[in-house]
């Protein structure tokens, strides 16, 4: 399982390149790069590349009074970050934005990291007003082997079908509710494609008979995995996010799988599986969801 999260050492990594005038800077002209014509997708993309162009203007971004973590290994507000950024070797960072995605005032990225070693992410930012006031994420250990010998971040990363989102994001609810939280499980031909099902999951092999194997091998050995509860859909076109807490290894953790659509069945997936703290250990009280 993964340690405690620090996806969010992105934003501390600007910050920590700011000096004090440039941080006064970013806040007056905050007003005015509310006023610019980039959508939050492009704002949440120059934000994380900025870990390694060194670009402090992205700060600019985040609403600097009002900003609500769910890192739970970072303290609430930008005051969080600087509790973090001794334990970040200066330059060590970096970041390549995979996929990217917005649905209504959220953003949500599939991206390749590297903090104090190789990690996949799945990060969530939340808008107001074209600033940033709420973020999520969630991240695993990158595999070296995986059973499909797929990597957790190959595939397509076109965004297509926009006018089926509503639809998509319909299917893969019903999905979660049916298949992963047990109400009708022998519906799941309804939602994952007979025919195709290209798996990014390290630890499961592709198409539906991947899928049985490696769940038959959980429950055999004792550690089933559960789903207990959704959290959040997103999606835009043929992608959906869904955001879920559960039992994983025996271990509190929380799911975020990302699925792609085509023609009204699910048939390609990736994920990650990170480990929740225990709420002694927390550094905020927003909790993980």
């Amino acid at each position: 399982m993964v340690k405690p999260i620090l996806g969010s050492l992105v934003l501390s990594t600007l910050l920590w390149s700011c000096s004090a005038s440039q941080k006064k800077e970013v806040i007056t002209n905050n007003t005015e790069v509310k006023m610019e014509t980039k959508s939050n997708k492009e704002k949440v993309i120059e934000l994380l590349n900025s870990i390694q162009n060194g670009d402090t203007k992205p700060v600019a971004y985040i609403n600097q009074k009002n900003y609500k973590q769910h890192n739970l290994a970072i303290g609430d507000g930008l005051a969080g970050f600087g509790q973090v950024l001794s334990q970040l070797p200066k330059g060590s960072a970096k970041v390549e934005v995979i996929r990217a995605f917005e649905d209504g005032d959220f953003v949500f990225t599939h991206t390749k990291y590297n903090f104090f070693g190789p990690k996949v992410g799945f990060d969530i930012f939340r808008f107001e007003d074209g600033v940033i006031v709420e973020h999520w994420d969630n991240l695993q250990e990158i595999a070296t082997e995986t059973v499909s010998g797929r990597t957790q971040f190959d595939g397509t990363t076109t965004i297509t079908d926009l006018n089926k989102t509503k639809s998509n994001k319909e299917l893969v609810k019903h999905f979660v509710s049916d298949v992963l939280l047990g109400a009708n499980p022998s519906k799941i031909t309804d939602y994952i494609s007979t025919k195709t099902y290209i798996q990014h999951n390290p630890n499961v092999g592709d198409g539906l008979s991947g899928l049985g194997k490696a769940l038959e091998e959980l429950a055999k050995a004792g550690m089933p995995m559960t789903f207990n509860q959704n959290h959040k859909i997103l999606g835009e076109g043929n992608f959906v996010l869904s955001v879920s807490e559960g039992e994983f290894l025996k271990k509190h953790v929380a799911f975020y799988d990302l699925f792609r659509i085509e023609d009204g069945k699910i048939v390609e997936h990736w994920d990650t599986i990170e480990e929740i703290p225990e709420k002694k250990e927390w550094k905020n009280t927003n909790g993980k969801f």
